[in-house]
C-alpha cells in the first residue's frame, strides 16, 4: 500500500477515536453517534476522512465540494452515499436518517462556503464539527497494521477475530471493537489489503501471540505480515 493510503487510513482511525467519545453512555450494545448529525466540510482529504470515520461512529454526516473529480471519487470509493444539488435535498435525507439513527453520508455539490451561509440562515446546527483539528495517538500506544499474502477478503477477517478477542467485551473496550468490525467495511478498497488499530503494547503482543498459535493450529491458510509502528518491528507467520 502506498504511504498516502496508510496515511489516510491512520487519519481515520484517529478521527473515529475523537467522534466516539461523543456517543456517552445511552448506547446499551455498542456506542454509536446515530442520530446526531456531522458536518465535515469541504471534501478534501481531511474532509474524506471525517466522513469514513463519521460513518464508523455510525453519525449522518454531510460535507460539500464544488470539485467535479472529488464528487465522484468519494461516490465510487464509498465515502458518501449520496451526492446532491442542493442543502434542501441534502436535509430531506439526513433528517430521515437521523430519526431512525441510522449512518448516511451525504455531500452537496457547491462550494462550503455558500453552504455554510444558507446552513445559518435556515438554522441547521450540527452536533459535531470537528474541522481542521489532528487526532495524535495516546502516549505508549502501537500503531498495528496487518496484512495477508493472498485473499484477503477471506483471510483479514479472522485476524480481526483475533484482534477483537484481544479485547473483553466489557463497557471499555465497546468502541475498538466497534471499530476492528466495521472500518474494514467503511473503508472499502481504500484499506481492502491492510487493517490497523493503535492499542497498548501488551495488548499488541497478546494479539501476535493469538496469531502464532492459530498459525501452528493450522487455521490460517496464508502468509500474515504483522508490523508495529511502521515497521520498526515486523513478525511473517507462514502455514
Amino acid at each position: 500500500m502506498p504511504a498516502a493510503g496508510l496515511e489516510f487510513i491512520v487519519e481515520v482511525e484517529r478521527i473515529y477515536a475523537a467522534l466516539i467519545c461523543f456517543a456517552g453512555s445511552a448506547a446499551v450494545e455498542t456506542p454509536s453517534l446515530g442520530g446526531k448529525l456531522l458536518y465535515a466540510g469541504e471534501l478534501d482529504p481531511h474532509g474524506r476522512a471525517l466522513l469514513v470515520a463519521g460513518n464508523i461512529a455510525g453519525a449522518a454526516s454531510l460535507a460539500a465540494t464544488a470539485d467535479r473529480a472529488a464528487q465522484k471519487q468519494a461516490i465510487r470509493d464509498g465515502v458518501a452515499d449520496f451526492l446532491v444539488n442542493s442543502l434542501d435535498e441534502a436535509l430531506r435525507i439526513l433528517k430521515n436518517e437521523i430519526r431512525k439513527r441510522e449512518t448516511v453520508a451525504v455531500c452537496i455539490a457547491g462550494a462550503p462556503e455558500a453552504i455554510e451561509r444558507e446552513m445559518l440562515e435556515r438554522g441547521v446546527l450540527p452536533d459535531l464539527l470537528p474541522r481542521g483539528e489532528t487526532f495524535p495517538a495516546e502516549d505508549g500506544q502501537v500503531l498495528v497494521a496487518w496484512t495477508v499474502a493472498a485473499v484477503p477478503a477471506q483471510w483479514l477477517p479472522k485476524l480481526d477475530g483475533l484482534a477483537i478477542d484481544c479485547f473483553p467485551a466489557n463497557p471499555g473496550n465497546k468502541a475498538v471493537r466497534r471499530w476492528i468490525c466495521l472500518a474494514p467495511r467503511y473503508l472499502g478498497r481504500m484499506a481492502q489489503g491492510i487493517h490497523i488499530l493503535h492499542c497498548n503494547a501488551d495488548v499488541a503482543k497478546e494479539f501476535v501471540s493469538r496469531v502464532r498459535a492459530a498459525v501452528d493450529r493450522g487455521e490460517m491458510g496464508v502468509e500474515i505480515r504483522i508490523s508495529l509502528n511502521r515497521d520498526e518491528e515486523v513478525f511473517l507467520f507462514q502455514p
